[in-house]
């Protein structure tokens, strides 16, 4: 059955609807769509054009909301000044559109500032839109309290306590809804303190994950308690996680573990040059369980904390960003020894990458079998952005130099005797 006030909604619209009574709602509601349209839009170019950056999340979040919400308050104003000489059924049910539209969009706004983007996003967001329609519907139709009286009624024992599957259904709504408002807040938290650059950059780090577990763990005992369950509970399953974690998590645990103290010594930190377990690239990112290395080549390789802390890692820029690239270079041993070199350090103090001091230098390291072997030694500001396309650049340079000042590059020579036996 309908509750009174849905009947006599549907009552009024059907009597009214060959009267100019629809007219007149029908015309406000386009009024009032048209206006708030206007409005949004007025507000979306002034954001674009004049507000600070800092403010366009907030400004961007009422946005998204403002143009049903604007919608609402024209409808019920025109409701109110409509009510005393004409029924307003009609604009009832657009008030309760608007209403759903505007909780759709806001909780849409909330999800994509919280989760990461992705394809399940997506799902879960028609998931939430479709969900609020359906029981817009169902309100409407008068259908929703004949099945919430139907779930309350679906009942079950959970140890001593008989519980119904609406209370269970409320439960888990109020958890979702609390722990993502502790999402939230987080969130704005760890944007506000990766914007303090006084701040070391793993302290911020370790500080957002920090304020993340707590908001979190608080969030959960609060949604246990508005819903009736004793948190005592928690403590027996955290002593079964204690143990999950002492057999079948050690290596999770350990990685969570390793990941704090590297946060906390500051042994690696974003934009360091490092080369661990085989892989040469620049730290993009660290977290808790594992740190995201960005090779050269533009691949990503996910290192897991614990292998940074058991194994020896080559920190390129742990003491200095700028980093040392030697260059072998081979002269015949009838070519002007001085000459060679001083076009070698020539060309290469003429690179714009290569650091003027320290400033290159031009080593003989040996006496080969085929020619002198020389070193060529010079600094770089930014390993990171790779060193094979300068070495390319400059052994180009230093070949034409060869070729313009007749030194010659050896081929291998290796001398064949023959005994007569």
């Amino acid at each position: 059955m309908m509750n009174n006030e849905i009947q006599l909604i549907w009552q009024e619209v059907q009597a009214d609807m060959n009267t100019p009574v629809v007219l007149w709602q029908l015309a406000v509601i386009i009024a009032a769509v048209v206006t708030a349209w206007m409005i949004n839009g007025a507000l979306r170019q002034y954001v674009m054009r004049h507000a600070p950056e800092h403010w366009k999340l907030a400004i961007g979040g009422i946005n998204r909301v403002l143009f049903p919400l604007t919608s609402l308050v024209f409808v019920l104003s025109s409701q109110l000044v409509l009510s005393g000489w004409q029924h307003t059924s009609l604009l009832q049910l657009a008030s309760r559109l608007l209403l759903a539209m505007a909780a759709i969009r806001l909780i849409v706004y909330f999800m994509r500032y919280v989760l990461p983007s992705g394809g399940w996003l997506k799902a879960l967001e028609s998931v939430i839109a479709w969900s609020i329609w359906g029981a817009l519907a169902l309100h409407l139709t008068g259908v929703l309290p004949q099945l919430m009286q139907g779930l309350e009624d679906m009942r079950f024992n959970i140890g001593k306590n008989q519980v119904n599957l609406l209370l269970v259904l409320q439960a888990l709504l109020t958890v979702i809804v609390t722990i993502f408002i502790a999402l939230w807040l987080s969130r704005l938290l760890e944007n506000r303190l990766m914007r303090a650059e006084h701040v070391n950059v793993n302290l911020r780090v370790i500080l957002t994950k920090l304020i993340r577990i707590v908001l979190l763990f608080v969030a959960t005992l609060i949604a246990l308690s508005a819903v009736g369950l004793d948190i005592t509970l928690l403590s027996v399953f955290g002593g079964a996680l204690g143990v999950g974690l002492g057999f079948g998590l050690q290596r999770i645990a350990s990685n969570y573990v390793s990941g704090f103290i590297i946060l906390l010594d500051k042994s690696m930190q974003i934009g360091d040059v490092i080369t661990a377990d085989g892989h040469y690239g620049v730290v993009s990112d660290l977290r808790t369980r594992y740190l995201v290395l960005r090779k050269l080549d533009g691949t990503e390789v996910i290192i897991p904390n614990e292998t940074l802390i058991i194994n020896s890692v080559i920190n390129h820029s742990f003491s200095d960003h700028k980093a040392r690239v030697q260059m072998p270079v081979q002269i015949s041993y009838d070519s002007p020894l001085e000459l060679a070199m001083q076009l070698i350090s020539d060309i290469a103090m003429q690179h714009p990458r290569v650091l003027k001091v320290p400033e290159p230098a031009v080593h003989i390291k040996g006496f080969g079998e085929s020619g002198i072997d020389l070193m060529l030694s010079i600094w770089i500001p930014d390993p990171e952005e790779g060193s094979a396309g300068l070495q390319s650049e400059i052994y180009l340079k230093i070949w034409h130099a060869f070729q313009e000042n007749n030194i010659s590059i050896p081929y291998p020579q290796r001398e064949v005797r023959i005994l007569k036996g």
